[in-house]
């Protein structure tokens, strides 16, 4: 069996997203750089905010639960590859 570890990075609330854009011009891209395995950032793959979005988050019946979905108090963010020219995939 292969060695684990525990997980668990605290995810920001929007008073410290507020508080790290405040001087940020408003025509400024925000960058989202997303780690290449779980808190590994020495490596990450650079991506573009494009969309942010109250989404529900829909939960399937269980044997003890029916279905359901649920609006959460939270945002959630888009990102895109970065401008550029790609291959075209077939």
């Amino acid at each position: 069996m292969a060695d684990t570890f525990d997980h668990a990075p605290q995810a920001w609330n929007a008073a410290q997203l507020r508080k790290a854009i405040k001087d940020l011009l408003d025509d400024a891209p925000i960058r989202i750089g997303v780690a290449e395995d779980p808190g590994n950032f020495d490596s990450y793959a650079t991506y573009v905010l494009v969309d942010a979005e109250h989404v529900e988050n829909w939960c399937p019946a269980t044997s003890n639960k029916p279905e359901r979905t649920e609006a959460e108090k939270a945002l959630t963010l888009f990102a895109d590859w970065t401008a550029g020219r790609y291959e075209l995939l077939d």
